[in-house]
Protein backbone atom coordinates (compact mmCIF):
# COMPACT_ATOMS: atom_id res chain seq x y z
CA UNK A 1 0.00 0.00 0.00
CA UNK A 2 1.38 3.44 -0.72
CA UNK A 3 2.34 6.25 1.31
CA UNK A 4 -0.84 8.62 0.26
CA UNK A 5 -3.33 5.69 1.30
CA UNK A 6 -1.45 4.69 4.22
CA UNK A 7 -1.95 8.60 5.13
CA UNK A 8 -5.44 9.41 3.98
CA UNK A 9 -7.77 9.30 6.45
CA UNK A 10 -11.33 8.22 5.70
CA UNK A 11 -12.67 10.92 7.21
CA UNK A 12 -11.58 15.23 7.85
CA UNK A 13 -13.80 16.73 10.43
CA UNK A 14 -12.54 20.49 9.27
CA UNK A 15 -13.00 21.01 12.90
CA UNK A 16 -12.75 19.33 16.71
CA UNK A 17 -14.07 16.18 18.17
CA UNK A 18 -16.44 17.96 19.35
CA UNK A 19 -18.06 17.91 15.43
CA UNK A 20 -18.32 14.11 15.70
CA UNK A 21 -22.00 13.19 15.82
CA UNK A 22 -23.86 10.11 16.10
CA UNK A 23 -25.52 10.66 12.49
CA UNK A 24 -22.11 10.81 11.17
CA UNK A 25 -20.75 7.38 13.03
CA UNK A 26 -24.49 5.87 11.82
CA UNK A 27 -23.93 7.23 8.28
CA UNK A 28 -20.23 5.44 8.16
CA UNK A 29 -21.63 2.56 9.88
CA UNK A 30 -19.47 3.03 12.92
CA UNK A 31 -20.02 0.59 16.28
CA UNK A 32 -16.99 1.94 18.14
CA UNK A 33 -14.49 4.20 18.11
CA UNK A 34 -10.54 5.01 19.63
CA UNK A 35 -9.67 8.20 20.75
CA UNK A 36 -6.36 9.79 20.94
CA UNK A 37 -6.06 12.21 24.03
CA UNK A 38 -3.08 14.39 23.45
CA UNK A 39 -4.77 17.29 21.57
CA UNK A 40 -7.45 15.30 20.42
CA UNK A 41 -9.88 15.52 23.49
CA UNK A 42 -7.43 17.80 25.65
CA UNK A 43 -4.58 20.50 25.11
CA UNK A 44 -1.43 18.52 25.90
CA UNK A 45 -0.47 21.16 28.56
CA UNK A 46 -4.35 20.27 30.10
CA UNK A 47 -5.00 17.04 32.59
CA UNK A 48 -9.25 17.99 32.86
CA UNK A 49 -11.48 17.47 30.39
CA UNK A 50 -14.27 20.61 29.66
CA UNK A 51 -18.06 20.02 30.10
CA UNK A 52 -18.36 20.14 26.40
CA UNK A 53 -16.02 17.24 25.99
CA UNK A 54 -18.08 15.48 28.73
CA UNK A 55 -21.08 16.55 26.85
CA UNK A 56 -20.42 15.40 23.45
CA UNK A 57 -18.98 12.05 25.18
CA UNK A 58 -22.70 11.48 26.56
CA UNK A 59 -24.35 12.02 22.95
CA UNK A 60 -22.62 9.48 21.62
CA UNK A 61 -21.88 6.95 23.91
CA UNK A 62 -25.06 4.96 22.98
CA UNK A 63 -24.70 4.64 20.34
CA UNK A 64 -20.63 3.13 20.04
CA UNK A 65 -18.06 1.71 22.77
CA UNK A 66 -15.67 4.06 23.21
CA UNK A 67 -12.05 3.61 24.20
CA UNK A 68 -9.21 5.90 24.98
CA UNK A 69 -5.53 4.81 23.12
CA UNK A 70 -2.69 7.07 23.63
CA UNK A 71 1.36 6.91 23.31
CA UNK A 72 1.46 9.16 26.18
CA UNK A 73 3.08 6.98 29.08
CA UNK A 74 1.60 9.43 32.40
CA UNK A 75 0.35 6.90 33.71
CA UNK A 76 -1.18 9.96 35.98
CA UNK A 77 -2.38 12.24 33.16
CA UNK A 78 -4.04 9.17 30.98
CA UNK A 79 -6.27 7.85 33.67
CA UNK A 80 -7.04 11.03 34.93
CA UNK A 81 -8.93 11.89 31.82
CA UNK A 82 -10.30 8.31 31.33
CA UNK A 83 -11.92 8.85 34.47
CA UNK A 84 -13.64 11.58 34.04
CA UNK A 85 -14.77 10.39 30.90
CA UNK A 86 -15.25 6.87 32.50
CA UNK A 87 -14.05 5.11 29.51
CA UNK A 88 -11.51 1.99 29.42
CA UNK A 89 -7.67 3.43 28.49
CA UNK A 90 -4.51 2.19 27.25
CA UNK A 91 -1.24 4.35 27.29
CA UNK A 92 2.08 4.16 26.08
CA UNK A 93 0.25 2.77 22.50
CA UNK A 94 3.54 4.37 20.09
CA UNK A 95 1.20 4.55 17.38
CA UNK A 96 1.99 4.30 14.69
CA UNK A 97 2.12 0.81 15.99
CA UNK A 98 -1.12 -1.58 15.55
CA UNK A 99 -0.34 -3.73 19.10
CA UNK A 100 -2.14 -1.19 21.24
CA UNK A 101 -5.04 0.12 18.45
CA UNK A 102 -5.62 -3.97 18.24
CA UNK A 103 -6.08 -4.75 22.12
CA UNK A 104 -8.80 -2.06 22.08
CA UNK A 105 -10.88 -3.04 18.95
CA UNK A 106 -10.55 -6.69 20.17
CA UNK A 107 -11.88 -5.42 23.62
CA UNK A 108 -14.86 -4.06 21.56
CA UNK A 109 -15.85 -7.34 19.88
CA UNK A 110 -16.05 -5.83 16.50
CA UNK A 111 -14.95 -5.80 13.04
CA UNK A 112 -12.07 -3.58 12.41
CA UNK A 113 -13.73 -1.53 9.71
CA UNK A 114 -17.07 -0.82 11.98
CA UNK A 115 -14.31 1.09 14.60
CA UNK A 116 -13.32 4.58 13.64
CA UNK A 117 -9.72 5.60 14.86
CA UNK A 118 -9.81 9.52 15.82
CA UNK A 119 -6.87 11.69 15.99
CA UNK A 120 -5.29 14.63 15.22
CA UNK A 121 -1.96 12.99 14.06
CA UNK A 122 -1.93 12.12 10.24
CA UNK A 123 1.67 9.81 10.87
CA UNK A 124 0.41 8.59 14.45
CA UNK A 125 -3.44 8.45 14.55
CA UNK A 126 -4.43 8.07 10.79
CA UNK A 127 -1.37 5.60 9.90
CA UNK A 128 -2.08 2.72 12.77
CA UNK A 129 -5.99 3.07 11.78
CA UNK A 130 -5.33 2.53 8.58
CA UNK A 131 -2.73 -0.14 8.47
CA UNK A 132 -5.33 -2.17 10.58
CA UNK A 133 -8.25 -1.36 7.87
CA UNK A 134 -9.74 0.60 10.38
CA UNK A 135 -12.00 3.78 9.61
CA UNK A 136 -9.62 6.49 10.39
CA UNK A 137 -11.32 10.02 11.53
CA UNK A 138 -8.84 13.32 11.21
CA UNK A 139 -9.82 16.07 13.52
CA UNK A 140 -8.15 19.32 13.90
CA UNK A 141 -5.96 19.73 17.25
CA UNK A 142 -7.86 20.71 20.60
CA UNK A 143 -5.76 23.73 22.00
CA UNK A 144 -4.83 25.54 25.36
CA UNK A 145 -7.02 28.82 24.58
CA UNK A 146 -3.74 30.55 26.35
CA UNK A 147 -1.58 28.86 23.65
CA UNK A 148 -3.55 29.86 20.53
CA UNK A 149 -0.48 32.01 19.35
CA UNK A 150 1.89 28.97 19.06
CA UNK A 151 2.69 27.02 16.21
CA UNK A 152 2.15 23.28 16.05
CA UNK A 153 5.38 22.69 13.75
CA UNK A 154 5.30 18.90 13.66
CA UNK A 155 1.32 18.82 12.68
CA UNK A 156 2.17 21.51 10.18
CA UNK A 157 5.21 19.17 8.57
CA UNK A 158 2.82 15.83 8.51
CA UNK A 159 -0.12 17.60 6.60
CA UNK A 160 2.79 19.10 4.25
CA UNK A 161 4.77 15.67 3.83
CA UNK A 162 1.07 13.86 3.64
CA UNK A 163 0.31 16.52 0.82
CA UNK A 164 3.55 15.17 -0.72
CA UNK A 165 2.36 12.01 -0.95
CA UNK A 166 -0.75 12.43 -2.41
CA UNK A 167 -3.38 12.78 0.60
CA UNK A 168 -6.15 15.03 0.08
CA UNK A 169 -7.27 17.11 3.41
CA UNK A 170 -10.41 18.45 2.12
CA UNK A 171 -12.84 18.17 5.28
CA UNK A 172 -16.13 16.63 5.07
CA UNK A 173 -18.81 18.61 4.42
CA UNK A 174 -22.36 17.07 4.56
CA UNK A 175 -24.46 18.73 2.30
CA UNK A 176 -20.94 18.49 -0.21
CA UNK A 177 -21.54 14.44 0.51
CA UNK A 178 -24.81 14.53 0.21
CA UNK A 179 -25.08 15.72 -3.26
CA UNK A 180 -22.26 13.62 -4.05
CA UNK A 181 -24.02 10.52 -2.96
CA UNK A 182 -27.41 11.73 -5.14
CA UNK A 183 -24.72 12.67 -8.21
CA UNK A 184 -23.74 8.97 -8.38
CA UNK A 185 -27.02 7.33 -8.11
CA UNK A 186 -28.03 9.09 -11.48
Amino acid sequence: MSWGKLLQPDLILGGSILNLTPEILQQHNLKGLVLDVDETLVPFSMAETSPELRQWLEAISPTVQVWLVSNNISQIRISRIAKSLKLPYILGARKPSRRKLRQAVESMALPFEQVAMVGDRLFTDVLAGNRLGMFTILVEPMVNPAKLHQRYLLRDFEVWLSQIFGVSLIPWQPNIQQNITEADKS
